[in-house]
């Protein structure tokens, strides 16, 4: 363009659609770099959600384009009224109902202005806001115990990984197991033992008690699937390990299972919040670098 030249409409808007979609970009990398690259259901979830921001800003940009040509056409036939000879007010009129619509289209426009800010400041909170104050909590929490929370990876498996984890750092010598061994654990003591789970166990649909035939599948689940593990199969692992297991949380007092028997508990840290997709369990460590958490 030359120097001093004016940018015309067309310019000036494609001017402006490159840099909202250079800023989705950063937008999309900042995103990217809050999730853990080892969490595959997160990744794929942000995947999704990348998807739509640009369909979104594409579909913006092209109303606007097509808002500027509908503009343009309009300006085009005023011209063309104004060099006619016309009566009374009806100039007048023509310019009143293209200004009335012009004020329609702004309204809607800064009304989708609105919509993607609170989108925008609804993603900062899931991937920020919950998360983040539940984080610092347990932070202060474990911090008193010289612990410090150890991610592991959100796949299904979390909180035999968690368990896998705990077993492997003891110091002296004792029980290791795999992912796959505690599993298997797992559904032997369950079957083995229908009378302490069974009752606990109720079809979500109908809220009967399973019968025999769905708790066979339940166990089967837990043995040969990613099925999500919680108390019933905590509760399992402990007469398993014959250890107690202390579970962690935020807001909620600690949970003890296993009771009975002694030894240095399993430790895990339980999150409503993690990674923005909800439930998760996670290992600890020692903290290593140990500093004093105010009270909140």
């Amino acid at each position: 363009m030359e120097e001093g030249a004016v940018e015309t409409p067309e310019e000036l808007l494609a001017k402006q659609h490159r840099k909202e979609k250079k800023d989705l970009q950063a937008k999309i990398q900042s995103m990217k770099n809050a999730v853990p690259k080892n969490d595959k259901k997160r990744r794929k979830q942000l995947t999704e959600e990348i998807t739509k921001l640009e369909a979104d800003l594409n579909q913006k940009h092209e109303e606007e384009s097509r808002k500027l040509t509908t503009n343009t056409e309009v300006e085009e036939v005023i011209k063309g009224v104004e060099t006619l000879q016309v009566e009374g007010g009806e100039l007048e009129e023509v310019k009143q109902r293209v200004t009335k619509a012009q004020k329609r289209r702004d309204k809607k426009a800064a009304q989708e202005r609105e919509r993607e800010s609170r989108i925008a400041e609804a993603e900062v909170q899931n991937l920020q806001g919950m998360r983040h104050q539940e984080g610092l909590k347990l932070a202060q929490k474990l911090s008193q115990q010289q612990l410090q929370i150890k991610e592991i990876s959100s796949d299904g498996h979390c909180m035999y990984r968690a368990i896998e984890d705990q077993l492997a750092q003891r110091s002296k010598p004792g029980i290791t197991m795999s992912v796959k061994e505690l599993r298997f654990s797992t559904a032997d003591h369950m079957r083995n033992h229908t009378d302490d789970f069974l009752p606990f166990l109720t079809n979500p649909q109908t809220g009967d008690m399973y019968t025999t035939d769905e708790f066979e599948k339940y166990c089967s689940d837990v043995e040969h699937t990613a099925a999500w593990g919680g108390q019933l199969e905590l509760r399992a692992l402990t007469k398993v390990l014959h250890l107690p297991i202390e579970v962690i949380q935020a807001d909620s007092p600690t949970i003890k299972i296993g009771d009975e028997f002694d030894g240095d508990p399993i430790t895990l840290v339980y999150m409503h919040h993690a990674y923005g997709l909800g439930e998760h369990y996670n290992s600890v460590e020692r903290l290593k670098d140990p500093c004093n958490v105010e009270d909140s």
